[in-house]
């Protein structure tokens, strides 16, 4: 089961990602968490070129689009690898985010059309101000402009796909975390209505 978070910048998924690895493995499941970019040179690349100040030109996102792709087939063997072992798949960001945050989407989807495919994407859709107030500011891409344009996507990307859904997380982070068990606790045959 490949299970992964998406949502604009500072909308919690580090935090709901542990949360939910804790609550799988009470459960009595495997868990392995991923994130994206990963670690490889590749991701240390793209991490360094998120904090540039013309990250969001258009040369610039062509080129983190290619990267992310190259990254994400990187871990490609980690994923069927685990996924072959029985074990949960926690992912921070999957190819949605580049589908959201690079363009032309086409092509995007092109480059990343070896990618694997979540069963279930968990959308954490959280007002852009707040988004804004709660980085640090240090990447191109954390201002209230750039980041309506990336919510928009995420939502539409939504509509069109039924592997989502879509979890407010303008709420407090128990809150947040309860309808994301809820959300899940049906794929593994966990009592949805037992979660407060």
């Amino acid at each position: 089961m490949y299970i992964v978070l998406e949502g604009i910048d500072g909308a919690g998924k580090s935090t709901q990602i542990s949360l939910l690895k804790d609550f799988l493995e009470q459960n009595g499941l495997e868990v392995e968490t991923v994130v994206e970019p990963t670690d490889s040179e590749v991701g240390k690349l793209i991490r360094k070129l998120l904090t540039r100040h013309d990250a969001t030109s258009d040369a610039m996102q062509k080129t983190l689009g290619l990267l992310f792709a190259a990254d994400r087939l990187l871990i490609m063997e980690k994923l069927n690898k685990l996924e072959e072992e029985g074990k949960v798949i926690i992912s921070d960001r999957s190819f949605y985010s580049s589908l959201v945050y690079q363009e032309p989407r086409e092509w995007i989807q092109e480059l990343n059309k070896y990618a694997k495919i979540p069963d279930l994407v968990l959308l954490l859709d959280l007002d852009v101000e707040k988004s804004v107030a709660r980085t640090d500011g240090t990447d191109e891409f954390e201002n209230v402009e750039f980041l309506t344009a990336v919510k928009e996507n995420y939502l539409k990307i939504a509509e069109e796909n039924g592997n989502f859904k879509i979890i407010d997380a303008n709420n407090g982070p128990n809150k947040v975390s309860s309808d994301i068990k809820k959300a899940v606790a049906p794929l593994f045959d966990i009592c949805a209505d037992c979660i407060r």
